[in-house]
């Protein structure tokens, strides 16, 4: 099989692997990721692929093993290890949190600068700051996904500003 001919084989199989992200991902963003470094392995690889195999079957296994190695990466970035004598670290009084006058003064500064920012950009940066994508956002308040970014952008550069004391 030439170059071009496994190339179109596998464009021709874009549909089938976006359908079969759906088992690992419910984000469409995430999808579109992992069917594009399937594709893109797929075609950095395509030596390794033999004649006699099922294609479909092997692009299965790229996707699965990347979505595999994708989250094992995610899950060691968020673990951390204690390698301290008797671990120091893990029995260490936790310094982040608001139970301090100071630190819940500063808590409430914060919160009225955001506050304090035009409606218009504080409410996307809100949603956006409580979990929500940006084209779950854009859908809410039937505004372009690209108005979605561009307003969380400028109402952190607006925060940033009043912290600094530009208002």
């Amino acid at each position: 099989m030439t170059a071009t001919e496994f190339t179109l084989q596998i464009a021709g199989l874009r549909g089938t692997l976006q359908t079969f992200t759906r088992r690992f991902t419910n984000d469409r963003e995430e999808s579109h990721d992992l069917v594009q470094d399937t594709m893109l392995k797929a075609l950095i690889y395509k030596d390794k692929f033999r004649q006699d195999t099922n294609l479909k079957g092997w692009l299965f296994t790229i996707m699965r093993n990347t979505f595999i190695n994708n989250y094992r990466r995610t899950q060691r970035a968020r673990t951390s290890n204690d390698t301290t004598k008797d671990l120091y670290f893990l029995n260490v009084e936790e310094e982040h949190t608001f139970n301090r006058p100071q630190e819940s003064m500063e808590f409430k500064e914060i919160w009225r600068n955001v506050n304090d920012i035009k409606e218009e950009l504080l409410i996307p940066f809100k949603m956006y700051t409580s979990g929500y994508k940006y084209h779950e956002i854009s859908e809410h308040l039937s505004i372009p996904i690209g108005t979605v970014k561009n307003r969380i952008f400028h109402a952190r550069k607006e925060i940033q500003k009043r912290l600094q004391g530009y208002n």
